[in-house]
């Protein structure tokens, strides 16, 4: 069934409609303003909330980045010091080898014999008479004995001198 057509309405409901419509509109403008209100309400909290979650973000990568910077800071002090300590090996091993080099040159001087002689006697006292005293090519002598060994080469000699001078060798390329 329709609704019969507004012209059609006696005039006694008239100013029933009118209030009906004026009501109508007036909940619809407190829906309207009651919705803007919950609507700003609600973009203000989420405002909020962002703001909130930038800032943790924010601090969050800063620390991340710190803890990073400090791990490469790290990282980078290990790969120096192991540089440092490579190009030190180096040099020490560089000194060993000409040291024992310049003191192998010895069997090609003059002293030499006598040298030689004090080596084998001391490769005899170290482990007595009854020991096998064998020349090195090297120069010097290896003597052994039952369960003992005793290097009187010049090569062990260079060593042992490095060996004594320590840490004082590092001054010789230490800036």
């Amino acid at each position: 069934m329709r609704s019969p057509a507004p012209d059609h309405l006696p005039a006694a409901l008239e100013p029933v409609r009118d209030r009906l419509l004026r009501s109508a509109r007036a909940d619809a403008e407190e829906l309207l303003a009651r919705a803007d209100r919950e609507a700003e309400a609600l973009l203000d909290a989420a405002r909020a909330q962002a703001a909130a979650i930038l800032d943790d973000a924010r601090r969050q990568g800063e620390a991340d980045a710190a803890q990073g910077r400090t791990a490469e800071l790290t990282r980078v002090r290990r790969t120096i010091r192991a540089r440092e300590l490579g190009v030190r090996r180096h040099a020490y091993e560089e000194l060993r080898r000409r040291t024992t080099e310049r003191v192998r040159d010895l069997r090609h001087t003059a002293d030499y014999p006598a040298m030689r002689d004090r080596l084998h006697q001391r490769a005899k006292r170290l482990l007595g008479a009854d020991a096998e005293v064998v020349e090195h090519p090297g120069g010097g002598f290896v003597a052994e004995a039952p369960g003992c060994r005793a290097d009187c080469t010049l090569d062990a000699f260079a060593v042992r001198a490095l060996d004594r001078l320590g840490a004082e060798a590092e001054s010789l390329w230490a800036p």
